[in-house]
């Protein structure tokens, strides 16, 4: 219990920020008495915490864009300006949020057991840091979510999917993609923030549901001692995304960037010494 309760105020802590709390899930399992990984079921429950957190912190964006598109199907000509962009805002969650479903649900089995090496975490953790440093950079801060097409939407989605791999992480893809597309840091992490809330939602339950019906005696953590990490990763998360938001207005992400190669070479050291095993 004490070590899910550890993985779960992980969780909350890495989640949002763009150094993928998946990875750090997974690295954090081999330092632990039982030096396994705790699994893609026990990463992808305890997201439910966090998601849980963007929920009620954005509860009244989330409201205003559920009650617009839903007014939108019936009467879209009565629509004002602002109630036409939160229903717009809709459309392009749902558009944002295809990718990773299919690639997730078609390509569930490979992820949950050939996606793990920490090889190859490693590696991501690298190249991506080194991808959003350069997209936060160079990227342009001209845009903002009032702006974004469909099109945008749809790379936006193509970038989360890749968040699949452990290392990549949700919210520095999305983030790099917003900043290479010209979105400031502010509406790039907005977006990101409730583009992932169905996947996290859809992924986190199904886990769920697949663990109360399947023989887990293989796992890691027993479903009460997931459920406590997820209710610790919905606290902790919950003052995360307070903190980033302020975070990004005025600094750039170069500390996460740094933090991201410094881990993943870290990490490249001890595999190649053996002082871990992938």
């Amino acid at each position: 219990m004490f070590e899910a309760i550890l993985l779960g105020i992980i969780q909350g802590l890495t989640e949002f920020l763009p150094i993928s709390s998946s990875a750090h899930i997974r690295i954090a399992g081999e330092f632990m008495d039982k030096a396994q990984d705790p699994g893609a079921r026990f990463t992808a429950i305890t997201q439910i915490g966090t998601e849980l957190a963007v929920l009620i912190f954005f509860r009244k964006d989330i409201a205003a864009i559920v009650r617009a598109w839903l007014r939108g199907l019936r009467k879209s000509n009565v629509l004002n300006l602002q109630e036409k962009q939160a229903s717009r805002m809709g459309w392009l969650i749902i558009i944002g949020s295809i990718p990773i479903v299919v690639l997730g649900y078609f390509g569930r089995h490979f992820i949950e057991n050939d996606l793990r090496s920490l090889w190859l975490i490693a590696t991501v953790l690298i190249v991506f840091g080194v991808i959003l440093g350069i997209a936060d950079k160079f990227g342009s801060s001209q845009k903002t979510l009032a702006t974004l097409t469909n099109k945008h939407g749809l790379y936006y989605g193509l970038a989360q999917a890749m968040a699949l791999i452990p290392g990549v992480s949700r919210s520095g893809a999305t983030i790099a993609m917003g900043r290479a597309l010209g979105y400031s840091r502010e509406s790039a992490l907005r977006y990101s923030f409730l583009l992932a809330i169905p996947a996290v939602f859809g992924s986190g339950f199904y886990q769920l549901s697949q663990g109360l019906t399947e023989d887990v005696s293989t796992s890691v953590f027993s479903l009460s001692e997931t459920v406590a990490a997820t209710a610790i990763a919905f606290v902790v998360g919950y003052l995360i995304i307070a903190w980033l938001i302020k975070f990004v207005m005025t600094k750039s992400f170069m500390p996460f960037i740094i933090y991201r190669i410094g881990l993943g070479s870290t990490l490249l050291v001890l595999l190649a010494t053996g002082v871990i095993n992938s």
